[in-house]
């Protein structure tokens, strides 16, 4: 039996609300500090409503060619683009956070703290949550003035909506965390693309239908896809598709369970190579 005066209990650090708490106002300070980072959060997807929102309106006038699809649901443009916001500002919310520790080389003293890996995973989906705020609330709010159409007229199932593409920019967060853990800060550019290589087979513009037989399995096996199947359902003809937002759940559930998982792996294995000292620009 070990002796407690030679070998003494190393105290056991619960899950802490306190310390989650603390570095989610220690990325805010970072994030407050700069009035150019907000204004960049809330640049890009105004922008993307306002082209998106003109291209909606010319599609469904006779000088565009009265594109039926389009005229049928008012607006059905603008809420895909604000919804893939929410998937890439996700996304976004949990890579730049990490990357803010890495170029300040700040990994080695957050972890010497007892600050535990779940608690930071915790803490960056917090702060993607509130920079995808920042970032797509602006942009809904002025889709009303500049083309009479709210997306939050989609009602409650915009919240499912919202839930399941974040939820999924988390996954693929955790996801890019971990692989430049592993190879480093030549894996940073993984950022900034990897969304975008969903984009084509998230079917956001258009029906999963559209794109090859072949290619529709691998649509339908992302909780993106159904998201937007179930929008356009609802927009188009007024009703919510349980089955694809059963689906979203379900693979969200999956997808989040290894991306965490990865994630702790990765920082496992950097902890032992003595990673998280020596990574950073």
């Amino acid at each position: 039996m070990n002796d407690p005066s030679v070998h003494p209990a190393i105290p056991r650090a619960d899950f802490s609300l306190r310390r989650i708490a603390a570095m989610v106002l220690r990325y805010w300070y970072l994030l407050r500090g700069s009035w150019p980072r907000i204004l960049e959060l809330a640049y890009w997807p105004t922008m993307q409503m306002i082209l998106w929102g003109y291209i909606n309106q010319f599609m469904a006038s006779g000088s565009g060619g009265g594109s039926g699809w389009v005229a049928q649901g008012a607006g059905v443009l603008v809420s895909a683009v604000l919804l893939w916001d929410v998937l890439f500002r996700g996304q976004l919310g949990v890579s730049v956070s990490f990357l803010e520790e890495m170029w300040s080389r700040n990994l080695g003293h957050l972890f010497v703290s007892p600050l535990r890996p779940g608690e930071w995973i915790t803490a960056l989906m917090t702060m993607s949550l509130l920079r995808t705020l920042i970032g797509v609330l602006p942009a809904a709010l002025l889709a009303i003035p500049f083309f009479g159409y709210s997306v939050f007229a989609l009602g409650l199932p915009l919240a499912a909506f919202f839930v399941n593409l974040i939820v999924l920019g988390w996954s693929l967060g955790l996801l890019i965390v971990a692989l430049i853990l592993r190879y480093g800060m030549g894996a940073e550019g993984l950022a900034w693309i990897v969304v975008f290589m969903l984009a084509p087979v998230s079917a956001v513009y258009y029906p999963v239908s559209i794109l090859p037989v072949w290619l529709q399995p691998v649509a339908l096996a992302l909780p993106s896809a159904h998201v937007f199947e179930g929008m356009r359902a609802l927009i188009f003809d007024g009703i919510l598709r349980w089955d694809h937002l059963a689906w979203a759940f379900g693979l969200n559930a999956l997808y989040m369970a290894a991306g965490v998982a990865v994630f702790l792996y990765a920082f496992r294995q950097a902890r032992i190579r003595g990673a998280l000292l020596q990574t950073g620009e």
